[in-house]
């Protein structure tokens, strides 16, 4: 037994000697409790909404101010024509429009009622959904109150819903591209990772390093490889979405092509980091898995609203590449977007790309000396 009690003394401080073990252990958890306690929500909070208003009469103006008084809503783009309502949908600068037709006060009076219409980005199928539902419920109040309809038997307000972009509001319209975010970062970042961190662990990296090869040439003779097979999972889940689900291929294929490229180099820089700083496979792995896997999934929109999520988490959500990458491909394929629509998203990308392989340069120098 003696024995025993030194054995797991010697074991429990060299578990204590290891920060990144101890990190896994115990910071991991509860950063993952705290994430999924704030992110899971279904809640509606200052959604970005745009009012296309022909009457401009004192009804309209009311509507307008029961949504933003609601505190669901908030109003960030008045609209003088339709064209400038949809650019704006186009680019993401609002999630949904109010559009009141002219004379809108008076209509409401009639028998039939008064048209009124919710254009929403259903790109994001069920927060289009949600937003559509909590604005019918706070026009059709304010407007059974503006006629005195106790019972609620009438409509005084006939919302007519248009959803932009997925009209049938499917699922998977969200998933192809969240789905190709968490599998590039995964294959290239967690491969590569794994790949160069096995090197150093079996002692075989000190071979290839006394070997005529120069180690930019080490670096990218490893990570060749899971640019083609990124590639090859990209077309993949593209041709199963666009054949088998038809999702919507409105924009170019070419600015496709090129995002996907950004974004697996940018994986491939981010593993490459990673193995600079772990030092054995299960490290890196434990870090591409917890650093990599569960922010794709909860912090880059993929399945819940960023909009709902607190201010620091939102905040958080601006350093995970694949929120840029989802974004960008949605808009591309979508909407059918440009260049000049999605060169934010592309630039920010290229500048992670940038600054994760200055970092890994800086680290495997270190290293190496």
């Amino acid at each position: 037994m003696k024995q025993l009690w030194v054995f797991i003394k010697k074991e429990s401080k060299h578990i204590f000697r290891d920060s990144r073990t101890l990190g896994v252990l115990f910071l991991m958890p509860l950063a993952q409790i705290l994430i999924f306690g704030y992110v899971i929500s279904t809640e509606i909070k200052d959604a970005r909404i745009g009012v296309y208003n022909k009457a401009n009469d004192y009804t309209s103006h009311q509507v307008t101010e029961r949504l933003i008084s609601s505190g669901y809503f908030k109003v960030v783009a008045y609209f003088s024509n339709k064209a400038e309502m949809e650019t704006s949908l186009r680019r993401g600068n609002i999630q949904m429009a109010v559009v009141f037709p002219g004379d809108f006060g008076n209509l409401m009076q009639s028998s039939d009622g008064a048209p009124l219409q919710l254009v929403a980005d259903a790109s994001e199928a069920n927060t289009a959904q949600m937003l559509v539902n909590y604005a019918q419920g706070i026009v059709n109040r304010y407007g059974w109150e503006k006629t005195g309809d106790i019972d609620q038997t009438t409509l005084p307000i006939q919302i007519d819903v248009r959803m932009f972009y997925n009209p049938s509001l499917k699922g998977v319209f969200m998933s192809v591209p969240g789905i190709m975010a968490m599998i590039l970062i995964l294959v290239s970042a967690m491969m590569t990772s794994i790949s160069i961190t096995r090197e150093k662990e079996f002692g075989s990296m000190e071979v290839l390093l006394i070997s005529p090869l120069k180690p930019w040439q080490i670096i990218v003779g490893k990570v060749a490889p899971y640019v083609l097979l990124s590639f090859v999972n990209a077309a993949t889940i593209l041709l199963v979405g666009i054949l088998i689900f038809e999702v919507p291929m409105n924009g170019s294929w070419l600015l496709l092509g090129f995002i996907n490229l950004i974004y697996i180099l940018l994986s491939l820089s981010l593993g490459i980091f990673i193995s600079t700083v772990a030092n054995s496979q299960m490290v890196a792995m434990f870090i591409s898995l917890f650093a990599l896997m569960l922010p794709t999934i909860l912090l880059s929109g993929f399945i819940y609203p960023i909009e709902n999520m607190p201010d620091p988490l939102q905040w958080l959500s601006l350093l995970m590449p694949p929120r840029w990458y989802i974004q960008s491909v949605k808009d591309v394929m979508f909407k059918g977007a440009g260049f000049f629509v999605v060169w934010k998203e592309l630039l920010i990308m290229i500048s992670f790309l940038s600054a994760f392989m200055i970092l890994s340069v800086k680290n495997f120098k270190i290293r190496l000396e």
